[in-house]
């Protein structure tokens, strides 16, 4: 049979329980194979069960150090029932000094500590016992949470001064790096939050008319690592260049800031139909651009696009490419039937061809074709090859080369390429 003796309002805080008429200590920590709290107990005796009802200082310093033999037991393991026994006197009889000379020994959790109220510097110093004067029977745990950031970043070197911190508060990544920047200017204090929005004002007016496209070979969703790194490099360089006091994480994440809202509005615009602003490139007339095309690729899909249609050709292509490109499918084919010509994109080698069509087969003879090889660099040099062949076809392509038609010299500019 198992009764309450002693329990705080904090359900995680250890109770004191009295089970077949022996004290016992049970705490809740660390979880099983079903990711479900796992409950340890270990006997104490009544001199402890005392200090624990009136020391709520000493009571949170036993659970810091008891919760490391928590995570030592695993999710299956059994908890080292001795060496809990053995940290009973040291933690809770004895003396101040002698307690903090025990923490200075032993593994113990400081993020319990800190969220129920504990001196930081005190802590840092090793003066346990009079850091946690100010102990609360509450905790908070993003107090708890944002000490834990701040010792991972100590542990890069990394130290933040106020402005620093204000803006990772302002961005939602003072706890998280990886975290989705957003802008939050609540979080941060008053005092600071002109000195943060000139910061970002300065990061905005850099990348101003800078925009991230999309990358349909990687889905619907998928932005261009160029764009992206292109405007993260011009937003660091002008945020580093008007206030150099400023941490690393700091500037990276008024970047990461600028590139998620510029793909984010990326991904709420309608495709791209970018051929139709410019019929006239190059030369060649409205009368250029193809009337309808055959989209293809490696796994048999297949696609036909007419001018007459809701949609530019470009975007019906792009889409067909999100829809269906994956690591085992990435050559996709946009031919014109009528003409005779099309292009070939291969984006596992960022390379495409051209094919025209030179002497069509007659009585049963195959058709003769001339192909040429050219380079690609990244998804918008595709979309100027896809949007040049829509306007006027393979003669479109001249000025998008060099093109070659030995493989073999082909093969060696490509090496040469991937070399550098």
């Amino acid at each position: 049979m198992r009764d309450v003796v002693f329990t705080r309002s904090s359900g995680w805080i250890p109770n004191v329980i009295r089970e077949d008429g022996e004290l016992k200590l049970m705490l809740a920590a660390g979880a099983d194979a079903n990711h479900e709290p796992r409950t340890f107990t270990f006997p104490i005796g009544e001199a402890h069960l005392a200090v624990i009802r009136e020391d709520l200082a000493r009571h949170l310093l036993l659970w810091s150090a008891l919760l490391p033999l928590c995570d030592a037991a695993g999710t299956r393991g059994r908890l080292d029932e001795e060496a809990a026994v053995a940290l009973l006197d040291p933690v809770l009889l004895s003396s101040p000094a002698d307690a903090d000379a025990l923490f200075r020994r032993i593994r113990w959790d400081r993020s319990r500590l800190v969220a129920h109220g504990a001196d930081i510097a005190l802590l840092e110093r090793g003066q346990v016992c009079e850091a946690m004067r100010a102990a609360t029977e509450g905790s908070n745990e993003k107090r708890a949470q944002e000490y834990h950031a701040d010792r991972r970043r100590a542990e890069r070197g990394v130290v933040l001064g106020p402005l620093d911190a204000a803006i990772l508060r302002y961005t939602g990544q003072y706890l998280h790096g990886a975290t989705i920047p957003r802008r939050i200017p609540d979080a941060v204090d008053p005092a600071l939050l002109p000195q943060v929005m000139r910061v970002i004002a300065t990061a905005e007016q850099a990348c101003a008319g800078m925009r991230i496209g999309l990358d349909s070979r990687r889905g619907h969703r998928a932005t261009d690592k160029r764009d992206w790194d292109r405007m993260a490099a011009t937003v660091d360089a002008a945020v580093r260049r008007a206030y150099p006091e400023l941490v690393e994480d700091a500037v990276r994440t008024v970047s990461f800031l600028m590139c998620s809202e510029a793909a984010d509005r990326s991904r709420s615009t309608p495709a791209e139909d970018d051929e139709e602003a410019t019929d006239d490139h190059a030369g060649l007339g409205a009368s250029a651009r193809k009337t309808a095309l055959s989209f293809t690729d490696d796994k048999g899909g297949e696609k036909k696009w007419l001018r007459d249609g809701p949609r530019t050709a470009s975007a019906e292509f792009w889409e067909f490419v999100a829809d269906r490109s994956a690591a085992d499918n990435e050559v996709f084919t946009i031919e014109d039937e009528e003409m005779g010509e099309g292009i070939q994109l291969h984006f596992y080698a960022d390379s495409t061809a051209r094919i025209t069509t030179v002497r069509h087969g007659e009585a049963g003879s195959d058709p003769q074709y001339q192909v040429e090889y050219s380079l690609v660099d990244g998804i918008g040099g595709y979309r100027n090859l896809v949007n040049a062949f829509v306007r006027g076809g393979c003669a479109a392509l001249e000025q998008h080369g060099p093109w070659m038609s030995d493989v073999a010299e082909f093969e060696r500019a490509r090496r040469r390429r991937d070399a550098r």
